[in-house]
């Protein structure tokens, strides 16, 4: 398990914006969670019509091999296989007229679909 704190100088990382921070924080803590143990679990799956799609879940502690990204008191847990997908990612939270929600700007996609649910590397 490796444990990076995010100051925006490592390529590799994944940053987490305060947004997104303070509304993770707030969720867990309505859900009762650890927050110095717990956190949330940002991977890449198999899915959408480009190929590829992110999901999000809170989870009670990381796995042994979880990268362990820290920012703003958040801990953001990484999987190796998604972290060669996701690397230099911008984790935000974005509310506005027509959605809210969670969103992930990732440098490393070469192609989206129209409804940018999926993504391809």
């Amino acid at each position: 398990m490796s444990t990076e704190t995010v100051d925006g100088t490592t390529d590799r990382a994944v940053e987490i914006t305060p947004e997104a921070a303070d509304q993770a924080l707030s969720l867990m803590d309505r859900e009762g969670m650890d927050l110095d143990v717990g956190g949330l679990r940002l991977f890449v799956q198999q899915g959408g019509c480009a190929g590829l799609s992110y999901g999000m879940r809170f989870d009670d502690e990381p796995e042994d091999d979880d990268m362990i990204v820290e920012a703003h008191d958040l801990r953001v847990f990484v999987d190796p296989a998604s972290a060669d997908y996701i690397g230099g990612s911008v984790l935000d939270f974005e509310s506005g007229l027509q959605a809210e929600g969670f969103h992930v700007e990732n440098p490393n996609v070469v192609s989206e679909c129209g409804c940018g649910e999926s993504f391809r590397t």
